[in-house]
């Protein structure tokens, strides 16, 4: 590298520098206090008195999951529309089967096959846009 400094002056500012952090970090901890204290510590070293929560709680899978929910008592109207969905649902399965035992295919085999519609004219497609010049980005 080319710097602007002679290499003897370089060496003199670098070594300038290590001292100056040498000596923050000796400072730091020269001053530093002995011992920290801890919070609802006092200043003597006695520790306060030990906290009590009235209305702490242990992490259980309720807390984490949530609590169960009690399956509730349907309204007639919507026990109902229950039992009459349950009821068109095995009347479709029942069907199915019939159907399956007749030996129709059922499911997708059963529907029709859709020919592809006829390719597009070549005349009326529009003509490919040119190549990009090769200095300007392609994006």
């Amino acid at each position: 590298m080319n710097w602007s400094m002679p290499r003897p002056v370089l060496q003199v500012v670098a070594t300038g520098l290590v001292a100056a952090c040498l000596g923050a970090f000796a400072l730091g901890a020269i001053t530093a206090p002995a011992r920290s204290r801890l919070p609802g510590e006092r200043l003597d070293g006695i520790t306060g008195q030990v906290l009590e929560a009235q209305d702490a709680t242990p992490l259980t899978d309720e807390r984490i999951v949530g609590a169960t929910q009690d399956k509730e008592e349907l309204t007639p109207e919507e026990q109902a529309a229950l039992d009459a969905v349950k009821k068109a649902k095995a009347e479709a399965a029942a069907l199915a089967k019939a159907e399956a035992e007749k030996g129709a295919p059922a499911g997708p085999e059963s529907a029709p096959v859709i020919a592809p519609p006829p390719p597009a004219v070549a005349a009326e497609a529009a003509p490919a846009p040119p190549p990009p010049k090769v200095e300007e980005p392609p994006f």
